[in-house]
């Protein structure tokens, strides 16, 4: 019994970790870069920051690339509640 678990724990360990990094490699192209966080929180307006609380980093980033890029100010949609 000793010898399957001494076999199967290493084994087990190693799948687990190819399937984290499978999924660490698509988190790294929809996570938002360390520099814009940084930019956001230096140069934020109040209904980007609003943004932020109500949210998420998403929509925060959103209306401030869209004020950035000279485009009309985008308005909070209200999130959509399950019913």
């Amino acid at each position: 019994m000793t010898v399957w678990f001494v076999i199967a724990v290493p084994l087990v360990m190693m799948f687990f970790a190819l399937a984290m990094e499978r999924v660490e490699s698509r988190l790294k192209h929809v996570a938002v870069q360390e520099e814009e966080v940084e930019e956001f929180l230096e140069q934020a307006r109040p209904n980007e920051v609003r943004a932020l609380y109500g949210h998420g980093i998403g929509r925060a980033l959103e209306l401030f690339r869209l004020r950035r890029l000279g485009g009309r100010t985008a308005k909070l949609r209200p999130r959509r509640t399950r019913s």
